[in-house]
């Protein structure tokens, strides 16, 4: 929604520059904590992939493999094929970042394999969401432009806005499935002696800080669509 916060520049452009704000600050955490921490090596000396693959046995999980993936912090659980991809700082990596992010993505294949609630919501709506990211702003802008002259103007924006609505419910469902992910990964890394507590801390701090992303990217959904809401008010 970039696009139309800034060509739409008003009064009510106050309500999304703390998020905006906030967003920098938490991609800049989120670099900086996972580089101090590529630093340490863990004493178990696992890598990665070897930390997922045990993980993901120990929690029952026999029909996810792990895969290695081109980027930097480019991880993720892919449920379509049930794979969990680690990217190239983190799959032949023994640091305590790499094996908290492993252990992370762990946690979202145990997720999928208990029919977590939340992440299934999410998975529903992702198809919505997937058409409403391509097609909102656009409606938007044009809703906004048409607006000032004609009556279907204000049509096209608050479809947008609906379209938009689903995105940001979709990313504040994405909140408890992080959180949880995090939490699952922790305790599996030192239940399974992976890492010891003084190690976990920092893999942890690893977590939160990548957390902290999700919370501004929907911090900053919802104030865009309260914006975008006030807007078609006021037209």
């Amino acid at each position: 929604m970039d696009m139309i916060n800034f060509m739409f520049f008003d009064s009510t452009i106050i309500l999304i520059i703390p998020a905006l704000l906030l967003s920098m600050y938490a991609q800049h955490k989120v670099k900086s904590t996972f580089d101090r921490y590529s630093r340490i090596a863990s004493k178990s000396g696992m890598t990665g992939v070897q930390v997922a693959e045990k993980l993901l046995y120990a929690s029952g999980v026999m029909d996810v493999k792990v895969e290695h993936t081109k980027g930097q912090l480019t991880d993720h659980y892919d449920p379509r094929d049930k794979t969990v991809r680690l990217s190239d700082a983190v799959y032949n990596v023994r640091s305590l970042a790499a094996l908290g992010v492993a252990a992370h993505e762990v946690g979202h294949a145990v997720q999928h394999n208990e029919d977590y609630g939340p992440l299934a919501m999410r998975s529903g709506l992702f198809p919505v969401v997937n058409i409403g990211s391509r097609f909102a702003p656009w409606i938007i802008m044009i809703g906004l432009v048409i607006g000032y002259t004609a009556q279907w103007g204000m049509t096209l924006l608050n479809i947008g806005i609906v379209l938009f609505s689903f995105t940001v419910l979709f990313q504040l469902v994405t909140l408890p499935v992080e959180f949880n992910a995090s939490s699952r990964a922790i305790a599996l890394l030192t239940q399974e002696g992976i890492l010891s507590n003084e190690e976990a801390a920092p893999a942890k701090k690893v977590l939160d800080a990548a957390a902290l992303t999700y919370v501004a990217a929907a911090i900053a959904s919802v104030m865009s669509l309260i914006r975008l809401i006030l807007i078609s008010r006021r037209r």
